[in-house]
């Protein structure tokens, strides 16, 4: 259904994840922001868990080979097709031979990553129960690589009236707020080893701000601020660790596990990123900064319900649109 014709590199074939597998060394993969990928399938009434396209690099351009819909979410990158400009976060139907065009993401907007859906999916086998691109284990995705030009990938969907263009939603930037001293904030709970470091460092972890290094990728971000020191010296055996958290080498530098992340490792741990943040963090730009909340369970829990909620009313309004749409055309 597209080719690609220009991409600066880093897209991938991406779903909501690979489950199961930490205990096999598999890591989860899936997008950077789950809720961006969800919210394009539901506006193509797609599965969530549909795979679609992951931009990281800009400018990206693909070709429609046949007459297709799509949908646009996550940054707000100035879309456009054939040099019409599109709205973020919204359907469209697109036409055999028309190009569409994701550029630079706004900066205003503190946003990295855009994602493009296909009706029913993009077509890639299914590997370990998902069809998320595996870069560390070469599988998954479109050949388990990143995307190049001249690649083809197909809808899942082939019915030319299943798209229904001119619906959007709000991004979850505005719709799901979360800022504090006006930068974006991630909310935190303490980890196993967050007693093993001074009352200073965890002070200063709470209250400083951690700006997101250039050796970051979807493996995990590094970030630099002021030193984090532990209390006394601390030896750990390699074990089993999630995107989310957030471990300290030696340096004092914190790293974040992401999406990428390999299922074990053996730094101390002080603190975890709630579920229901990851895609805050996962759309926070390189050089940019950002601030930890100390949180609870029972927050973290609401936070996730939270995003539920607004999902589910997506998937509402949308079938709604689609369904009055297609009334009014009879």
């Amino acid at each position: 259904m597209i080719e690609i014709i220009t991409t600066a590199g880093l897209a991938t074939v991406q779903d909501l994840g690979r489950y199961g597998g930490l205990r096999y060394g598999v890591g989860r993969a899936g997008a950077m922001d789950r809720v961006a990928l969800a919210a394009a399938n539901l506006l193509l009434g797609n599965d969530e868990n549909a795979a679609g396209v992951e931009v990281q690099l800009f400018p990206f351009a693909a070709r429609f080979t046949s007459d297709c819909g799509f949908a646009i979410t996550g940054a707000d990158c100035a879309a456009q097709l054939d040099g019409r400009a599109l709205l973020p976060w919204s359907a469209y139907s697109a036409h055999a031979g028309q190009e569409l065009l994701l550029g630079l993401p706004q900066s205003s907007a503190r946003a990295s990553r855009a994602y493009l859906a296909l009706p029913g999916g993009v077509d890639v086998p299914e590997v370990l129960g998902s069809r998320s691109t595996q870069l560390r284990g070469a599988f998954g995705g479109l050949e388990g690589r990143f995307l190049q030009t001249g690649d083809h990938l197909r809808a899942a969907a082939s019915e030319p009236g299943r798209t229904v263009a001119g619906f959007g939603l709000v991004p979850s930037s505005l719709a799901l707020p979360f800022h504090t001293k006006d930068r974006p904030a991630i909310r935190v709970l303490p980890a196993a080893e967050y007693c093993c470091f001074t009352p200073g460092s965890k002070e200063l972890f709470w209250s400083g701000e951690w700006k997101i290094t250039a050796q970051s990728d979807r493996y995990g971000y590094r970030l630099k601020g002021t030193a984090l020191e532990f209390a006394q010296p601390v030896e750990m055996l390699s074990h089993g660790i999630v995107p989310g958290v957030i471990q300290v080498p030696p340096g004092g530098q914190p790293i974040i596990q992401l999406s990428d992340a390999q299922p074990s490792g053996g730094y101390p741990k002080i603190g975890t990123v709630i579920e229901a943040d990851l895609w805050r963090l996962g759309q926070a730009p390189i050089g940019s900064c950002i601030r930890f909340v100390q949180t609870t369970w029972e927050e973290a829990v609401a936070a996730d319900e939270e995003i539920r909620a607004w999902l589910t009313e997506a998937e509402r309004l949308s079938r709604l649109y689609r369904s009055q749409a297609t009334g009014h055309r009879r």
